[in-house]
């Protein structure tokens, strides 16, 4: 078997049987010599797989128990990228989808090697989803390089991009990775600046673990996703948008959530007042909230609105292409 891929892919095929194979035998299947079969039995256990091995005249070779997994054909970021996303819609509002991608994202970690699950492990008890919702795009080998920063004590740095563009270095001791409305933040000790602090994952840029390792701190309050919604809460936004909602406040404030401030008028009316800096995110919460509303302000966020509402009415007025 001259392609060397295919004929590890078939002694791998071989070895999840979980029989013992004599070494000749297993050679002789695969058309190679009792050399070659050694040397491909160890790239399978540098990519991760434990294959047991017995020496002399009667050796051979066996997969260790638990170890039944097809091997995954994707590079590291793939496989990061569809852990973030599984568990990203492990967290989501949509009905019935959570316990869906949590099988599925158990069904992607049991075929992955240990060299990758280790990375995905590291993602997932480092982060803290704190609600559903879309974000900026944030590279996924910037989070793992993050996690594993976070489960390995070890300080980080990376470049950041201020709010008003200042760019600088930050040396930082990460605690934790928080999933926080529509971005990614990361909540971690300055160490320059003696302080915690939340940073923004897509304003960070080239994050890198120093191998100096740190002693955890205790976070103010224990909770991350609570930290990140404080101090996100402090940071100035654009716009106020203040709306007059006619449902009861107790429903609007179970769909807005943290989000916004929701104030009773009466008992079938209330105002919601959300500090945002685009208004897409308040278009998809009043969307939720499934009732009619009055914009009170800001003049923009009617602008938004009319021109939103003229183009959803041209695509449901559009003919079907199969018309």
């Amino acid at each position: 078997m001259a392609n060397t891929s295919a004929r590890m892919l078939r002694l791998l095929s071989l070895l999840q049987t979980h029989r013992y194979w004599p070494g000749g035998e297993l050679a002789g299947r695969l058309g190679v010599s009792e050399r070659t079969l050694r040397r491909d039995i160890d790239r399978l256990r540098d990519l991760g797989y434990p294959v047991d091995a017995n020496r002399g005249v009667a050796g051979g070779y066996q997969l260790r128990s638990g170890a039944a997994m097809p091997p995954l054909l994707l590079d590291d970021e793939e496989a990061v990228a569809i852990a973030v996303g599984l568990r990203t819609a492990a967290g989501s509002a949509l009905d019935g989808i959570e316990e869906t991608s949590v099988r599925a994202l158990t069904k992607v970690i049991q075929v992955m090697p240990p060299r990758l699950r280790r990375r995905v492990d590291a993602l997932q008890a480092y982060t803290v989803p704190a609600a559903p919702g879309g974000g900026p795009t944030v590279d996924a080998t910037a989070l793992t390089v993050i996690a594993q920063a976070c489960r390995d004590d070890e300080r980080l740095r990376f470049d950041y991009t201020a709010r008003d563009g200042t760019r600088t270095s930050r040396l930082v001791e990460p605690h934790r990775l928080v999933s926080l409305g529509r971005r990614w933040y990361l909540v971690a000790w300055d160490a320059e600046k003696h302080g915690w602090r939340t940073f923004r994952v897509d304003r960070l840029t080239d994050p890198r673990a120093t191998g100096a390792r740190f002693r955890p701190r205790e976070l103010p309050g224990g909770d991350a996703a609570e930290f990140a919604r404080r101090q996100t809460a402090m940071v100035p936004t654009q716009y106020e948008a203040v709306v007059t909602v006619r449902a009861a406040a107790d429903h609007v404030q179970r769909v807005v959530g943290r989000w916004g401030q929701v104030e009773p008028l009466d008992d079938v009316s209330c105002r919601l007042v959300m500090n945002v800096d685009t208004f897409d995110w308040l278009v998809l919460v009043l969307t939720s909230i499934d009732a009619d509303f009055d914009v009170v302000g800001p003049p923009e966020l009617r602008e938004y609105l009319r021109v939103t509402g003229e183009r959803l009415l041209r695509g449901a007025a559009a003919p079907s292409a199969t018309s």
